[in-house]
Parts: C-alpha cells; sequence; structure tokens
C-alpha cells in the first residue's frame, strides 16, 4: 500500500459515494487508474464494504445505551450461544468480548427507555448464561465516527 492508496482510503473514508473522477482529483490520480485501485482494495479486503449513514434521530432512534455483561458460566457452547443471540438483534449495534470485571460490552439503538427496559428484560436479564447486567445510557453522544486512522501506515 503507498501514498496513494493512502490517500483513496480516506477520501473514501470520508464520503464513500465518490465517483472515480472526484477520487482522482482527491487522490492525484487518473479516474482509470483509482478505479483499479479501488478494485484491488476491495479484492483485497481492506475495503470490506460501502453503507448508508443513518440519522438516527430521523428513524426514531432517540436512546443509546452500553451494557456491560458479565456471564454465569463459561464454556464455548454458552460463548457460543450468547454471541449467535447478539448477532441476531438488531438493537445490537457493536459488541466486544472484554478484560477486567465485565465479559462483554455492547452498544444498543432504541427509541426510547421503555425499549430499552423491553430489551434488557428479555434478552439479557432473563438469559441463565447471565450473571450481571449493568447499563449505561448515552446522555449526549460528542463524537462518532467509523473512520480509522490511517497516519500509522505512512
Amino acid at each position: 500500500m503507498d501514498e496513494f492508496d493512502l490517500k483513496l482510503l480516506d477520501a473514501l473514508q470520508h464520503d464513500g459515494r465518490l465517483t472515480n473522477q472526484e477520487l482522482a482529483e482527491a487522490v492525484g490520480l487518473s479516474p482509470s487508474q483509482c478505479s483499479r485501485r479501488r478494485a484491488a482494495l476491495e479484492d483485497s479486503g481492506i475495503i470490506e464494504s460501502y453503507r448508508a449513514h443513518l440519522a438516527s434521530d430521523q428513524v426514531g432512534i432517540a436512546l443509546f445505551a452500553f451494557v456491560e455483561i458479565s456471564l454465569a458460566r463459561h464454556s464455548e457452547s454458552i460463548s457460543g450461544a450468547f454471541f449467535a443471540m447478539l448477532e441476531h438483534l438488531d438493537a445490537v449495534q457493536e459488541a466486544y468480548a472484554l478484560t477486567g470485571d465485565a465479559d462483554y460490552l455492547i452498544k444498543i439503538a432504541v427509541p426510547d427507555l421503555d425499549a430499552l427496559s423491553q430489551f434488557l428484560s428479555a434478552h439479557l436479564l432473563s438469559n441463565d448464561a447471565v450473571a450481571r447486567v449493568r447499563s449505561s445510557i448515552v446522555l449526549q453522544r460528542l463524537k462518532q465516527t467509523t473512520r480509522l486512522p490511517l497516519g500509522h501506515l505512512r
């Protein structure tokens, strides 16, 4: 990966809808060179996908919460079932296995406090594998990005 690829990745992270002409102007290459490089980055898996970023408030999602979860028992089958459950829950935006006091941290997006309560009751508090649930409600989102830092690659 060279400096042109890094510029291309940076530009696409900023706006994934750039045409090859716009990308060429931003990167300093011809549109055909940008097209080939973009295709190579997609084929290599560095560019995983393109998505639309929705305005949460415009689609009725007004509450975000981070939930720490500790399991009662640890085994491959219990962890696997827990992961599978999380995968199928649309309200779960992100999920992480952790070190420290909690086993997992999940980010939930729901319309309101009632929906959060229902989610926690239906999927976590009633789950026999879950020993402890601790939630924190987001009061204000200070920064949100999916852009990855690329400076270390230069």
